[in-house]
């Protein structure tokens, strides 16, 4: 029978996963309610109408185009919401049907806010009843990336075959294109590193490995030459990620990384909410400011701890299984 010390560790770091996991999700939504405040703004633009605090917007004050509530979200956090009830109500399991049944019903509740690519989508299968939408070039943008972190937080552990299989399931209802897909798989190992307090350096190298195999993601200066920052990101994905990850590998806290993103404008409230993720699931929950969190809607971060703690009990059952039975690890 192990012994109180033996067992120490692992609670040890169980706890350390859950502040990581409630940090990714809570991450995702404050970052959301951040940027929304400044989407389709300019930086010049955001300097000019935060003139008072020093040019930087830094708070969560709602308003933008949408006219948000503060601390009110958009579809990233709401998608993401809607998906990990989804994946829970499955047994864990990403399917494609469930998932676009999880979408459909979000849609039908008149969100406040919906991407066209994803609109077109889902009204594509409310009238065939196929989940996948058809392969195209036109559906690059960024609806796939922006809430798979319920797919990352399920998938932690298990094998990339599995995991790219869950991605596409989701990722297909609505965004079917392989630049999509390549930034939903690198997005996902990098959370998958920072949930296991993986080096920060590891992380880097993933998304350098992106840029070099996909050169449309380039974002570093070793991917293209002299490579300038990424300002006012499209809701193409492969902007969104350049700019989320040149905030990221610049600064030095989960604040920092956010103010810095959001404040570059575009499709801020995206960018704002992946960046939250990774920041999240790297610095933990306790890095994110209070007043943040505080500003946050209380029934949204009801609704992101419960789900990144259910999640997360359901990814450490999945590895605890395989560990226990480590033929299904082997190579055949």
């Amino acid at each position: 029978m192990p012994t109180a010390s033996a067992q120490k560790p692992e609670t040890n770091a169980q706890a350390e996963y859950a502040k990581r996991a409630r940090g990714a999700y809570l991450g995702l939504a404050v970052g959301d309610a951040l940027g929304a405040t400044v989407e389709f703004l300019t930086p010049r633009e955001i300097r000019c109408n935060f003139a008072r605090q020093g040019g930087v917007h830094k708070e969560i004050a709602g308003g933008g185009w949408l006219h948000l509530r503060p601390g009110q979200v958009t579809d990233d956090t709401a998608m993401s919401l809607a998906l990990g009830e989804a994946i829970l109500a499955n047994g864990g399991k990403v399917e494609a049907l469930a998932s676009a049944l999880a979408f459909d019903r979000w849609m039908h509740a008149k969100p406040i806010d919906i991407g066209n690519t994803v609109r077109r989508n889902l009204i594509r299968f409310r009238q065939t009843g196929i989940p996948e939408a058809p392969e195209s070039e036109h559906d690059a943008g960024n609806g796939a990336v922006m809430r798979l972190l319920p797919v990352a937080l399920c998938t932690v552990g298990r094998g990339e075959a599995e995991i790219i299989a869950a991605l596409k399931a989701q990722a297909h209802v609505t965004h079917n294109n392989p630049i999509s897909d390549a930034g939903c798989l690198c997005l996902t190992r990098m959370l998958h590193l920072a949930l296991r307090g993986g080096a920060r350096a590891a992380l880097e190298a993933e998304a350098m490995a992106l840029e070099s195999i996909r050169p449309e993601y380039a974002w570093s200066e070793a991917g293209r030459m002299r490579m300038r920052r990424r300002e006012n990101p499209s809701a193409y994905v492969a902007h969104t990620l350049a700019a989320v990850f040149q905030a990221f590998f610049s600064t030095d806290g989960f604040e920092s990384c956010l103010i810095d993103v959001v404040n570059r404008g575009g499709d801020a409230d995206t960018t704002g909410a992946i960046a939250g993720a990774l920041a999240g699931a790297w610095y933990g929950e306790n890095q994110i400011p209070p007043r943040w969190k505080n500003a946050l809607d209380k029934t949204i971060a009801r609704r992101c701890e419960e789900q990144a703690e259910a999640l997360g009990i359901r990814s450490q059952e999945s590895e605890n299984s395989r560990e226990r039975r480590p033929e299904m690890n082997e190579k055949p």
